[in-house]
């Protein structure tokens, strides 16, 4: 058996989210032959055991796709982790140490105070990101990579609102969608994390709008990125 720590962080209903892990990372090893047994540490990341033929191949595949959380840090070196919290002095992201993303690091997303940036792409707590140490004097600082940043910027150019969702599995938005009768509004519903998601709304349809209808039957914050239209 092979253990692999993922730099995801278990957060909300402990027992949901343990499912929808095993769901996830069954649904990334179906081609591969390998089991999988999902679990949480004592720092609460989610961890992977892998039995199988092909265990050590899977292992390394998930820690590949997902991240391990660290301890130590390397200059230049690009990281996943996950945003921790956003105020004025910048954007926090947990990788298993605390990397401070400062307003000056945050240029690259355009002008305005650290909260204006983060409303207009839509970054909310737990949000899935990868980023890029810049220095440790005191603090741990970074910057988005290269590829996190033209990932925010294809959404924010392209003709049509997203919604981000935290806290909730892909059914239960899915079904909140639904319930409002909003699914001929949307294209689809995208998974970037455990319990993370991508609404990609249709064309004229006003994201904050659907945000209105379904936010009181979700316990999320949900982040919008308006597109170009």
């Amino acid at each position: 058996m092979e253990t692999a720590i993922l730099t995801i962080k278990l957060y909300a209903n402990l027992e949901r989210a343990l499912s929808s892990a095993a769901f996830m990372l069954e649904n990334e090893l179906k081609d591969i032959d390998a089991t999988v047994e999902v679990s949480v540490n004592s720092e609460g990341w989610l961890q992977a055991n892998v039995s199988g033929e092909d265990e050590v191949f899977a292992a390394n595949f998930l820690t590949d796709k997902y991240g391990t959380p660290v301890t130590k840090v390397e200059n230049t070196v690009a990281y996943k982790g996950s945003i921790s919290s956003i105020d004025d002095e910048g954007i926090t992201v947990d990788i298993g140490v605390t990397v401070k993303l400062l307003p000056e690091a945050l240029k690259a997303l355009g002008v305005g105070s650290v909260s204006q940036i983060a409303s207009r792409f839509g970054l909310i707590p737990h949000f899935p990101v990868s980023v890029r140490i810049e220095g440790q004097d005191g603090m741990i600082t970074g910057r988005f990579t290269k590829d996190q940043l033209d990932l925010l910027w294809g959404w924010k150019k392209a003709a049509t609102d997203r919604l981000i969702v935290n806290s909730v599995t892909r059914s239960e938005l899915k079904s909140a969608i639904k319930k409002k009768g909003h699914g001929r509004d949307i294209y689809g519903i995208e998974r970037i994390g455990l319990l993370e998601s991508v609404v990609v709304c249709r064309e004229k349809t006003d994201g904050p709008g659907i945000v209105a209808e379904i936010g009181p039957l979700v316990k999320a914050d949900i982040g919008v990125i308006r597109g170009t239209h």
